[in-house]
């Protein structure tokens, strides 16, 4: 479902690995009875957050680590991830997870509920910061993005970009089979599904994947 080396973040495993059993009242799964199989699953993670932009995170790593380090009770519900088999999209199943989502952050007494969002057309344009990409929108005034248009729909707003928010350094041979391109010189490289440019200094390649905050008012 991800790009290859949109497994590797730096730190991603910590949080995503705390989210069974400790938090598996927030996780979403869509099953389709008459398939007989999950068709679709949210995963997600409580956080606490006072509610400004000054408090909000600096993106998904951010937020994942202030989830497993913050000792006070948890105020609000961040989505990690909305995840479709790829033989079931364009059934509308993403914005079915969000609202299940929507509906766990009720339950749990967890409001609002974020997204640090990954634009799904973002890797077309990976020279374009992630501060201007967001603001495209079409004639209908909705976002530009086909993503974030799933969130605009369902009422989120944009609350900020993040340019940083995750982490992934790796060596240049990982990066090369990661990615299927020879990387034989330090520089910046775009490459297939990434979102910004890959920096390759002295044999590592190090990536900032960018992200846009996203609001959900579930009260």
């Amino acid at each position: 479902m991800w790009p290859e080396y949109n497994l590797h973040g730096d730190v991603s495993s910590q949080y995503f690995s705390a989210l069974y059993p400790q938090h598996a009242h927030v996780q979403v799964l869509i099953y389709d009875t008459e398939l007989e199989r999950v068709v679709a699953r949210g995963k997600a993670i409580p956080f606490r957050w006072d509610g400004t932009l000054e408090d909000l995170p600096a993106g998904i790593d951010a937020v994942g680590l202030r989830a497993l380090d913050e000792p006070a009770a948890p105020t609000a519900l961040s989505a990690l991830a909305a995840e479709v088999a790829p033989d079931q999209r364009e059934r509308g199943l993403s914005a079915v997870v969000l609202r299940a989502m929507a509906h766990a952050a009720r339950s749990a007494g967890l409001a609002p509920l974020v997204a640090p969002v990954r634009p799904s057309w973002k890797e077309r344009y990976p020279l374009i910061p992630i501060e201007q990409y967001c603001r495209w929108v079409r004639d209908d005034g909705l976002p530009f993005d086909p993503w974030m248009r799933v969130h605009t729909r369902l009422g989120a707003t944009v609350l900020r970009p993040e340019p940083g928010s995750m982490r992934i350094t790796a060596s240049v041979d990982e990066w090369e089979r990661w990615t299927g391109l020879a990387l034989p010189d330090d520089g910046n490289y775009v490459f297939p599904g990434g979102l910004a440019p890959l920096t390759v200094t002295e044999g590592v390649g190090r990536y900032w994947e960018p992200n846009v905050w996203m609001l959900h008012d579930v009260r």
